[in-house]
């Protein structure tokens, strides 16, 4: 056996593959003594001992501890063949400890590999020496890489998996956003800027919430950048994803107030007991405010951390009239009562009857029996209110549908169908009778 070449390809292991050398020499004797236990066909654990020096690779064999003048070579094929074995074995064990502590190292941190492939939905991404996977949940919608792009991303878990380390990653996840700004934004790094809440849809939108602790850096200022140099390094990488950065404040008025810009708001009434803000918009503020298939405000209020309605001021002040109307009929109740109910952010009878009997004994001094009618009073109010709006609802969606059916067949047979004073289409009309309408014959 040549020993100085086998140190070296131990040292080559050890190095490529990341192992202590010293685990790889163990894991050579346990092997020597398998092999040797295979020759003598023996089942005695104890009975064969090897040991390797670290210097020159020379390797010693003893049996009940007394030296055994036996050379590797003299063990035969079949032990020959369990050496080689138990050596594959423990390399693979050694090789996927080694990899569980070093990635377990790098969760929540950013990494970059080489696109492999895709895998079910997934996308294999090898990453230094290791194989890792991204779920179909973790991607970004719409992003698609080719084979040996280059890709950046979240380490998002590493778990032990029986005979393989199995390391998952993200771009989808709010956390790939925070490290891309701590790459971007030096401030962000040095811990002079905090983010202090995120939201985000990934592919679509995230929202940013990041406060100062020096008062002479602005924080949005600085993510964004000068003309937006950092802030566009970000949205590049997430292939145009709309970043909103928002200016954070301990007050939950201003705060939810600066998340749902750009639109802008007028008022906003904070109920505690609901979780519930009241926001209160202009009529053309309004679709700003809400977002595109809600996601404006549905972000707001997963950054604020509160339920966000948003009204204009028309419906704003329906709810307090009919809030009013439905409780100062109840006696006992008076106009003060009702505007502590407003102070307090219950703006309508929806609030009245889920926040309880309790809460309004506490708040308005009212014994438990008054209390109990008003909730039993705003409930039956509620469900009444609830069936008016379901019904305009249902007849703006037929009025829509109808003008749809009258439109498409104008398309499809070139009559043209009157519209009534009501809004809905009538019968068809030919072009022919139109004319003579127009013309008084």
């Amino acid at each position: 056996m040549n020993t100085a070449e086998m140190m070296r390809i131990l040292d080559s292991i050890a190095r490529d593959r990341k192992i202590d050398k010293q685990i790889l020499l163990k894991d050579l004797e346990q092997a020597m003594a398998s092999a040797a236990r295979k020759h003598f066909n023996t089942l005695d654990t104890e009975e064969f001992k090897c040991e390797v020096d670290q210097i020159t690779g020379a390797v010693l064999m003893f049996r009940h501890g007394a030296p055994l003048d036996m050379k590797p070579a003299d063990l035969g094929r079949i032990a020959a063949q369990t050496f080689k074995q138990v050596m594959i074995q423990r390399f693979r064990d050694d090789e996927r400890s080694s990899l569980l502590q070093e990635f377990g190292k790098r969760v929540g941190e950013l990494v970059s590999g080489v696109v492999q492939r895709y895998d079910g939905g997934a996308m294999v991404v090898t990453i230094d020496r290791a194989e890792a996977f991204m779920p179909r949940s973790e991607q970004i919608p719409g992003e698609i890489f080719q084979p040996n792009d280059r890709v950046r991303c979240l380490c998002l878990d590493v778990r032990d998996a029986g005979s393989q380390v199995k390391i998952v990653l993200s771009r989808a996840h709010p956390d790939f956003i925070k490290r891309l700004f701590e790459v971007e934004v030096p401030e962000i790094a040095d811990k002079i800027i905090e983010v202090k809440a995120m939201a985000r849809e990934a592919g679509y939108r995230t929202k940013v919430a990041v406060a100062s602790v020096d008062s002479k850096v602005d924080p949005v200022g600085a993510c964004v950048g000068v003309r937006g140099s950092r802030i566009k390094n970000i949205v590049d990488e997430l292939n145009g994803e709309k970043i909103d950065i928002v200016r954070w404040n301990e007050s939950s008025q201003i705060l939810i107030g600066n998340a749902l810009k750009p639109a802008e708001v007028a008022e906003i009434s904070l109920c505690l007991e609901l979780g519930r803000a009241t926001v209160v918009v202009r009529d053309d503020q309004l679709s700003l405010a809400i977002g595109k298939r809600g996601q404006n405000v549905r972000l707001a209020a997963r950054l604020t951390g509160w339920d966000v309605d948003i009204l204009t001021p028309g419906e704003f002040n329906k709810g307090l009239d009919v809030l009013a109307q439905t409780l100062t009929a109840v006696e006992g109740i008076t106009e003060t009562m009702v505007d502590r109910l407003a102070a307090l952010g219950m703006v309508s009878v929806f609030d009245i009857e889920e926040v309880g009997p309790d809460v309004l004994t506490s708040e308005l001094g009212i014994d438990h029996a008054l209390a109990l009618k008003v909730v039993e009073v705003a409930g039956v109010r509620a469900k009444e209110q609830a069936e008016e709006q379901q019904r305009t609802k249902e007849e703006a969606e037929r009025t829509k549908r109808e003008q749809a059916e009258a439109a498409l067949r104008v398309l499809e047979t070139g009559e043209a169908a009157p519209v009534g004073e009501d809004g809905t289409a009538g019968p068809p009309v030919s072009a022919e009778q139109r004319a003579a309408d127009i013309l008084g014959g």
